[in-house]
């Protein structure tokens, strides 16, 4: 293994990693240096850029993603980008990545949401003791288990949502009973 370079900051000229090759760790770190980039501030900016793309575009996966931002010189990983995905409150639809609402106030908006969200989305309700599965259109369930989640009804304890299905738990059957109630009533 080749001796640690002696000098910190390494020169322009010095793109060999400690092993002696060329590594994209080593690059990175070389760029933000350079550009004095923080990793928070590079984060902030493969953000802003994402949302800068999903206004401009559809885009229908993550790898359509990924190529978008390299053309921009903002490498993501796939994780990194699930991470800013989920963080952003980009959800995927029918026609692909769909952004949130913006948020005033996160109650008023949470209920508007969620109403808009079990109208368009919801199309079928059932229960299984303690647990109500909803189905929708495909890709439909993922904007409405957020819109749910958001509202945070009490007897919900959680949703997992697929494509076109929804889990919803709650503690006891009466409480599934009540959630059945509480989205035929919004419907």
């Amino acid at each position: 293994m080749p001796a640690r370079p002696t000098g910190w900051p390494p020169t322009a000229f010095d793109t060999q990693g400690l092993d002696g090759t060329v590594g994209s760790a080593y690059l990175f770190i070389l760029c933000a240096y350079f550009n004095q980039m923080s990793p928070s501030t590079i984060k902030q900016e493969r953000r802003k850029a994402i949302l800068e793309l999903l206004q401009a575009k559809n885009v229908h996966n993550h790898a359509e993603l990924a190529s978008l931002l390299d053309a921009r010189g903002q490498a993501a990983t796939q994780a990194t980008l699930s991470r800013d995905l989920r963080d952003l409150g980009v959800v995927k639809g029918p026609a692909g990545y769909v952004l949130a609402p913006a948020s005033g106030s996160v109650t008023q908006d949470a209920g508007a949401r969620l109403l808009q969200a079990v109208r368009q989305y919801l199309s079928t309700v059932a229960t299984a003791q303690n647990q109500v599965v909803l189905r929708t259109p495909p890709g439909g369930a993922q904007p409405l288990a957020l819109a749910l989640d958001a509202a945070g009804h009490h007897d919900l304890l959680g949703s997992l949502a697929g494509d076109d299905t929804i889990l919803l738990i709650s503690p006891d059957t009466a409480g599934a009973a009540r959630l059945v109630q509480w989205l035929e009533d919004l419907r």
